[in-house]
């Protein structure tokens, strides 16, 4: 049945839903789920299945680059392995820290700690963040690597005991935390986005999902719309 003219106008007027991918973190690190959940949207976590062991004269900035990539299609591949046809969106996200070209990762234990701080002390450390947001119903694959500067203070032994009792950092790369307690070991910071250090850089995952046509600032504002909230898959 053909509609009058002024209801087909009407009709071809009305916005058209728009409908989000399901956001997955590829990361159970609480540090980048903190940080992801900043943008306010909905999302979920998977475990990533990749060996973190470095390549045979592979840099840090590499080794950071190649683990955020891998992570991310990790987690693409689980989805698929689930039957999940659902579009979605998946971050993947790698840190190294760097001294002089040799890469420390986490610690694990207190000793191992304590033998990278003494050797951070007084030395200039480059923290590589890599993150990579894939989006497979659309082709979107890109990373993007983010680089801090870090100087630490002179140290002494027992500076660096005092901090590894009150914290116990043995989860984070370089044995600090720089958005707590940490901070008191630095003496400076270089960075163009601060919570790169943290381990996810929010300046590029958000342009890379506005490029993968996911913008978060939009997004956000839809799912405060009211009755126009998009859908997610």
């Amino acid at each position: 049945m053909n509609l009058p003219i002024n209801q087909r106008d009407a009709h071809s007027l009305a916005p058209t839903p728009v409908v989000w991918p399901r956001l997955i973190l590829g990361s159970t690190s609480p540090y980048r789920r903190e940080l992801l959940s900043r943008f306010g949207l909905p999302f979920d976590t998977c475990a990533p299945r990749v060996d973190e062991i470095a390549l045979a004269l592979e840099t840090p900035r590499d080794l950071a680059w190649r683990l955020a990539r891998a992570k991310a299609e990790d987690v693409v591949s689980q989805m698929h392995s689930h039957a999940s046809a659902a579009d979605v969106l998946v971050i993947g996200s790698d840190q190294v820290a760097d001294l002089n070209g040799q890469a420390l990762g986490k610690p694990g234990t207190h000793d191992r700690a304590v033998a990278q701080l003494r050797a951070m002390r007084g030395q200039c450390v480059h923290f590589h963040t890599a993150v990579c947001v894939v989006r497979p119903a659309t082709g979107f694959a890109q990373t993007h690597l983010s680089t801090v500067q870090v100087r630490f203070r002179e140290l002494s032994d027992a500076d660096i005991e005092a901090y590894l009792q009150a914290e116990q950092p043995y989860d984070c790369a370089g044995s600090a935390k720089a958005e707590t307690l940490g901070i008191v070991l630095l003496s400076r910071i270089d960075s163009d986005d601060p919570t790169a250090l943290i381990g996810l850089p929010l300046i590029a995952t958000s342009t890379l999902m506005r490029e993968a046509g996911a913008d978060p600032l939009r997004w956000r504002a839809a799912l405060t719309s009211g009755p126009m909230a998009p859908l997610l898959l």
